[in-house]
């Protein structure tokens, strides 16, 4: 039986738009959907004033309610899902660390409130992304995207960072879709090399697009209905890619874990896309990581 869809929630509107999208994925790949709510109970005073109603107008929703509130909803955009709930006490991101241990996919919109207070892809999205078990993603961007208007998955293919995983996803993706996977390769000119740096660069930059076009064509065969795309530019990656992003579903990268001042952090597409893409952001772990 395949692992659920997994979605971190805490009543918010931006996480009531990433339980939408995620019953639409998940009636997509026929999963089931998990809903999860890291509880912190907060202090009376602090809680904005009620509404009232079954469903808060207000972007807050009390934490006993979360549960019952989005669950309410997932069944009401798709009475068939399979919807399970869990309230789990707890920091939201050690939470769903340990959740990701058991889903095929964890979706997080890109703020809430309480333990998200601001932006949840400042406090949570990019941690969670370089620790997670299974691939993240981030549902973020405008209507158009978030309801897959636009018939287009987009992967970046051009980073060491694109590993196996993070291309079979895609495929999967743009199959359950219907729609054309477009995937995306940037290139810089080398800066001026000493001699010796020169003539590494082109023979690692050939090795890494052997192993990309590898990658490609094992998938490729496997999912032989979908309608590939290949476009290589010259450019930034991570600019390429948020640009191109207005345009699609969905956008995929791996990602590989860095180190900078502030601890383990993405790597530099995963990251910009993160903060930047126009539609949903999907990040594929690396496998171990590094």
């Amino acid at each position: 039986m395949e692992l659920p869809l997994v979605v971190g929630v805490d009543g918010s509107a931006p996480s009531l738009r990433a339980v939408d999208w995620a019953v639409d994925e998940a009636g997509r790949l026929g999963l089931s959907l998990g809903l999860v709510h890291a509880f912190v109970p907060e202090r009376e005073q602090d809680a904005p004033a009620r509404t009232g109603g079954p469903e808060p107008s207000s972007e807050w929703v009390p934490a006993e309610d979360v549960v019952t509130v989005v669950a309410a909803r997932a069944r009401r955009r798709d009475p068939d899902a399979k919807v399970d709930t869990e309230t789990v006490p707890g920091d939201v991101l050690p939470v769903l660390l340990e959740e990701s241990r058991h889903a095929s996919a964890l979706v997080i919109g890109v703020r809430g409130f309480g333990e998200l207070t601001g932006l949840l892809l400042g406090a949570v999205g990019p941690p969670l992304a370089v620790r997670a078990h299974c691939p993240v993603m981030v549902v973020r961007g405008d209507g158009a995207g978030l309801a897959g208007r636009h018939e287009r998955v987009l992967l970046g293919a051009g980073d060491p960072d694109t590993s196996e995983e993070a291309v079979r996803f895609a495929f999967r993706e743009a199959e359950a879709r219907g729609c054309t996977l477009d995937i995306v390769r940037a290139w810089k000119r080398p800066a001026r090399r000493t001699a010796d740096r020169s003539r590494q660069a082109p023979e690692s930059a050939r090795r890494h697009e052997a192993r990309a076009s590898a990658l490609l064509r094992d998938a490729v065969l496997d999912h032989p209905r979908v309608r590939v795309r290949t476009t290589t530019v010259e450019g930034s990656d991570r600019s390429q890619l948020v640009k191109r992003s207005a345009a699609a579903d969905l956008v995929i990268v791996g990602a590989r874990r860095g180190h900078g001042t502030l601890g383990l952090r993405p790597g530099r597409i995963a990251h910009a896309l993160l903060h930047h893409a126009k539609c949903p952001v999907t990040v594929v772990p690396l496998p171990g990581g590094s």
